[in-house]
């Protein structure tokens, strides 16, 4: 599967794990080859607490993609969330030796080398560095400094945080599943690039993934991400309240949610009621779905207050920073029913909730189009793209070469002749930001074999 076309996202939730392949078709549109899903048992609050149950979990989501597709899967992205994931807002600056070279793409890389730098609390590691805007020598709001002057080259920073350990358990497990780690992206970043449309992104949005054991908030404004959270509440908070509340077991519980629940309780009657079977010869129980809407509808209250309270400190309320947009709602939990009406009556913002098709291809069925994989298409759609342009790099840097070599055949060829040839191809590189999410991915593969 070497295929440069063809990509594998490997989301680890906390209830289910899904492995989908996909390749991009003629009209750059993505082509879900096989999907396999299985139940996560060793992850909490998309944390791996169990390692030989995720691993497990794991293979048999990969043997499932691989049955229904007929390939072979070797290397996976992954998509990283869970409760120790933490985001801050970093500014930071270098003086340039000489004001009267252009800014080229090394300043850049030195001033987010810096910002790698930066000391965070014991056991944390920084895991993506996302530049916001750039000031050259005092002139504010510049969005692409490559090519200006200057002496002074000033960025705000989006800083991602994460705890090495936890992260260390999510390569330990790939690896020991006998897959390959090409890549790491954050899972509320992957969810955005499925669902959100780029006019949503400069007008100001606020993607919330409601999953099983987290909520994952991304805000864009601007085309750019300016704000990225994880709350640890999700799905199975509300399931688990349904339980005690009812006093049923948890399958129970899950079932009642999604086939009666609703985060709006005036919509049931006093009157509607369901009877579930006794355990093992006990009498039957009848639930009021009046009495299950409440109890769904306080814990989602809490879950969409804590989330609102992380759009308030992003400063939704300033004029300018304002979400145009509104909310979208992704994740399974996106599914419940009323849940869009009760956001928009706690926020007061506009909300829809979001499927991946965005960038799907027209046929694909309706099972991969749900909320649920938002993450994994993105992830493989994330892939699809870096794979895309790294061999738009190769086929750049051949051209180079090819026409070097046109050159050195005329000249007088030395020895040093490929030392020039290597120095020509890295200016060529095309001058985007993605590198950065790139460079990260080397350096992160580095620090799991060190680890090893």
């Amino acid at each position: 599967m070497e295929n440069d076309n063809i990509a594998v996202g490997l989301d680890i939730g906390t209830t289910k794990i899904v492995a989908m392949i996909g390749r991009k078709n003629e009209y750059g549109k993505m082509e879900v080859l096989g999907i396999g899903k299985a139940k996560s048992l060793g992850v909490h609050r998309g944390v791996v607490n169990n390692i030989t149950q995720t691993i497990q979990s794991i293979q048999q989501a990969v043997q499932d993609a691989e049955t229904s597709s007929g390939m072979k899967i070797k290397e996976v992205v992954v998509g990283i969330a869970g409760q120790h994931i933490r985001s801050l807002q970093h500014s930071d600056y270098i003086t340039r030796p000489n004001g009267e070279d252009v800014i080229k793409e090394e300043d850049i890389d030195r001033l987010c080398n810096q910002v790698h730098k930066l000391v965070m609390l014991p056991g944390e590691e920084i895991l993506h560095v996302l530049p916001q805007d750039f000031k050259v020598d005092g002139q504010a709001e510049v969005k692409e400094p490559i090519g200006m002057y200057g002496a002074r080259l000033e960025a705000n920073f989006h800083v991602v945080v994460g705890q090495v350990s936890s992260i260390r358990n999510v390569g330990r497990c790939i690896k020991s599943a006998g897959l390959e780690l090409s890549a790491i992206t954050l899972e509320p970043l992957a969810s955005a690039k499925a669902v959100l449309s780029q006019e949503e992104k400069e007008a100001g949005v606020a993607l919330i993934d409601i999953g099983g054991g987290t909520t994952d908030l991304a805000i864009f404004k601007d085309g750019i991400i300016r704000h990225t959270a994880v709350i640890p509440f999700g799905g199975n908070v509300i399931t688990e309240d349904i339980k005690e509340g009812c006093s049923i077991i948890e399958k129970q519980a899950e079932l009642l949610k999604i086939k009666f629940g609703s985060a709006w309780p005036g919509e049931n009657k006093d009157n509607e009621i369901v009877s579930i079977p006794g355990l093992r010869g006990r009498e039957p129980k009848e639930i009021s779905l009046k009495n299950l809407s409440k109890i769904i509808h306080a814990r989602v209250i809490e879950i969409i207050e804590q989330v609102y309270m992380e759009i308030k400190n992003y400063g939704h309320e300033d004029p300018k920073k304002k979400l145009i947009a509104g909310i979208v709602l992704t994740g399974g939990g996106a599914q419940l029913q009323h849940i869009k009406q009760l956001v928009e009556y706690i926020t007061g913002m506009d909300t829809r909730i979001g499927y991946p098709n965005e960038h799907l291809a027209g046929d694909s069925d309706a099972e991969t189009t749900s909320p649920m994989y938002a993450t994994a298409v993105g992830l493989v759609l994330n892939s699809l793209e870096s794979k895309e342009k790294s061999s738009l790099m190769k086929r750049f840097s051949h051209q180079e070469t090819d026409e070097e070599n046109e050159e050195g055949s005329i000249s007088e060829q030395t020895d040093q002749k490929p030392k020039i040839e290597k120095g020509k191809e890295k200016e060529k590189e095309p001058k985007t930001r993605i590198r950065i999410f790139d460079k990260w991915a080397e350096k992160f593969k580095e620090f799991l074999d060190n680890a090893e």
